[in-house]
């Protein structure tokens, strides 16, 4: 049986990781996410809106936007802004392709000291390569499928 001091100090300690113990808002989270990843988006279609008015058709608007949002992305990764977009909005700022451009620069950019071949060259694809690999896998079994569908006149 545990003593009256060693009752005391576990008291101690679990109030000590309580008030250490970040709280998450969920509502809170929500909303910063929901108005980062908005603000991107509005940002991607002033883009496209700006494409569209210089004469570009839809497909090139939407390229200059992708090129434009990947850039923007990169060099705020590379002013360590980012980060810091990402740490507010959450899923907000981490799942459109300005968050996978993030990653991929973060990559490169933490490894860059370890030079251009074993550095940035391997290191750059530690999240590009498997969202590439498991991207050009599902479209092949897809299209498998569909294949299969469209011998079987399911599918047209």
């Amino acid at each position: 049986m545990p003593s009256k001091e060693q009752l005391q100090k576990q008291k101690q300690y679990e109030k000590y990781v309580k008030e250490i113990t970040p709280t998450h808002n969920l509502a809170l989270n929500m909303a910063k996410a929901f108005l980062t990843g908005g603000l991107i988006c509005v940002l991607g279609q002033w883009i496209l809106n700006t494409a569209a008015g210089f004469g570009a058709d839809k497909e090139t608007a939407g390229s200059w936007c992708s090129l434009i949002l990947i850039f923007l992305s990169v060099l705020l990764t590379g002013l360590n802004l980012y980060p810091k977009i990402g740490k507010f909005g959450g899923a907000g700022g981490l799942v459109p392709i300005t968050g996978f451009a993030n990653s991929v620069a973060a990559s490169a950019i933490e490894f860059q000291s370890e030079g251009q071949v074993f550095g940035i060259g391997c290191k750059i694809f530690t999240i590009a390569g498997p969202v590439i690999l498991y991207g050009i896998l599902s479209s092949w079994v897809l299209g498998i499928i569909y294949y299969i569908l469209k011998l079987l006149g399911v599918a047209s």
